[in-house]
């Protein structure tokens, strides 16, 4: 992995934890709040119980002083108005107090309401951010593999080959592979091409034997014959390659051409072969989605084919429906509460991307 891409990740993983400390604080915040007015809540009810309890006793009060008047008669008749009046204060009291209990009750309620619908809002909007995460990094990652097939067409030694596919420069070009293979630790291997699709040298001979196989049929290898000039590049799924070891890999391809030239007719093809698993895991892996998320980190392809998943299930074989809705982002929920948020391929610089996504499955 170059310098720059080391950079490039360590910005990109920098900006995925300064996210999740971000998602940690506003989560705090939230059950701060919620906390408060729950406990708001219950303090208005204490209260509002203790005023029923007191209007309650005044007028148990005022019904004794009715009948204590009623026994006193006429010299008692001033001191039941007074009690009467009592008992009228205590009755709008209670009054007063139930719907302040009721009102209380229904404004907490939404508020409580309202705050867990932001906290949701809020926990969707950073797992879309964390996704965009995911896929630029690796956009960025791929965006060099670009670079790199379509300068190593035109080395000295991929081009005389190519030419002239004799035994001496055979020998010189997988040297010269070897080389390249030695300083890029990110490629499984590296093949040159003819345009019949024979592969006419590699840079691992002593671990892949594919000298002589004919690659002709793959997707990669018809697009890589069709490109317009040496300045283009093709690339194929993310596929398992029996050839390597049936390890998953992504080709990105560039023609070779007469003199190194891009604008000279094709005499081959490069086929650099990415090493796509443990590079994807490290990049799903990485995004810091919070333990208390119990979240699923995936990128998937344009078929919405899980091709790296943190959890390393589903590889190559499970599919999975995004509410895309002709969006370029976004998050949803589930019939079950599950949260899915997914971001859509941003590109890099000249790379527009594979119409892949960055996704994440959240817990319920």
């Amino acid at each position: 992995m170059s310098v720059a891409l080391r950079s490039k990740t360590a910005t990109i993983a920098k900006q995925s934890a300064n996210a999740a400390a971000s998602a940690e604080d506003e989560s705090d915040v939230s059950t701060l709040i919620a906390r408060l007015t729950a406990e708001v809540n219950q303090v208005a009810c204490e209260k509002t119980k203790s005023i029923q309890k007191i209007t309650n006793q005044m007028k148990m009060l005022a019904l004794n002083a009715l009948i204590e008047s009623s026994r006193a008669g006429a010299q008692g008749a001033g001191f039941a108005v007074v009690a009467q009046e009592v008992r009228n204060v205590g009755q709008q009291v209670e009054t007063i107090a139930r719907e302040l209990e009721s009102q209380l009750t229904n404004r907490t309620g939404n508020l409580m309401t309202s705050i867990a619908q932001m906290a949701d809002r809020s926990r969707g909007e950073r797992m879309v951010d964390l996704s965009l995460n995911a896929i630029e990094l690796m956009d960025r990652n791929l965006y060099e593999r670009t670079c790199d097939v379509r300068w190593w067409a035109t080395d000295s030694a991929v081009v005389d080959c190519a030419a002239a596919p004799e035994a001496a420069a055979v020998a010189h070009v997988s040297e010269r592979l070897a080389v390249i293979l030695g300083a890029y630790t990110v490629y499984l291997d590296l093949w040159l091409c003819d345009l019949d699709g024979n592969v006419r040298a590699n840079g691992r001979a002593d671990r892949f034997n594919v000298v002589g196989q004919n690659v002709a049929h793959t997707k990669w290898f018809k697009a890589a014959r069709d490109l317009r000039s040496g300045d283009d590049y093709a690339v194929g799924d993310v596929e398992c390659q029996p050839l390597l070891g049936n390890a998953q890999v992504v080709t990105y391809c560039a023609s070779v051409r007469a003199g190194g030239k891009a604008n000279a007719k094709p005499i081959g093809v490069l086929a650099i072969h990415f090493d796509w698993e443990p590079q994807a895991r490290a990049i799903v892996q990485g995004v810091r989605v919070g333990a208390a998320d119990k979240a699923r980190v995936l990128l998937v392809d344009s078929n919405f084919r899980v091709i790296a998943a943190s959890d390393g299930q589903g590889l190559l074989t499970e599919r999975v429906s995004l509410p895309l809705e002709g969006r370029r982002s976004g998050f949803s929920q589930d019939r079950s509460g599950a949260l899915i948020a997914f971001h859509t391929t941003p590109g890099y610089e000249t790379y527009k991307g594979l119409g892949w996504f960055g996704v994440i499955q959240g817990g319920a």
